[in-house]
């Protein structure tokens, strides 16, 4: 089979969580959140809503809301992903739509040479972001998309067989 870039794309990718002390351009923030914009969505509802951390100072009261504060510091952007209620039709579809629209921003990021990861743990601490930000209840934090220059690209991952995985073919 003739090498397929997307595909390799995603087969490449790893969760980044050290990154260099270099700014990324904001051309690349934006290309990436279009790229989250461009998931699928049932009915075309478009639930997600982002937010752009940028500021040394309001990215450093993130650090005590999860576990990975190292992250968290070294991250040139955080871009926190909710989903708003008030557009939800489906609470499965819509939830599904978010995973989609996290994932191609992941990949948009790789592709573009930048590193990033998926921060889940953080939302336990939704409110508190959300009143950090002074955005409303209508928002549910669905992740943070650490992002900057990668430190290292030396990040190894592993797959079960795909024998394991598939649970009927005929």
């Amino acid at each position: 089979m003739e090498k397929n870039p997307v595909l390799e794309t995603i087969y490449s990718r790893r969760s980044v969580r050290e990154f260099m002390n270099a700014p990324v351009e904001d051309e690349l923030v934006i290309e990436i959140i279009r790229a989250g914009m461009w998931a699928p969505s049932g009915l075309n509802n478009q639930p997600w809503r982002f937010a752009i951390v940028k500021g040394d100072e309001l990215k450093a009261r993130f650090e005590p809301l999860t576990r990975y504060s190292t992250v968290i510091r070294s991250a040139r952007i955080l871009l926190p992903v909710f989903i708003d209620r008030e557009s939800m039709y489906h609470p499965v579809k819509d939830y599904q739509a978010m995973g989609a629209c996290l994932q191609n921003m992941l990949i948009a990021a790789h592709s573009m040479g930048l590193g990033a990861v998926w921060l889940g743990e953080i939302l336990k601490s939704d409110q508190e972001i959300r009143k950090l930000l002074g955005l409303g209840d209508n928002l549910e934090l669905m992740a943070v998309i650490a992002l900057g220059y990668p430190a290292r690209r030396d990040q190894k991952s592993r797959r079960k067989d795909m024998e394991e995985l598939v649970v009927f073919c005929g």
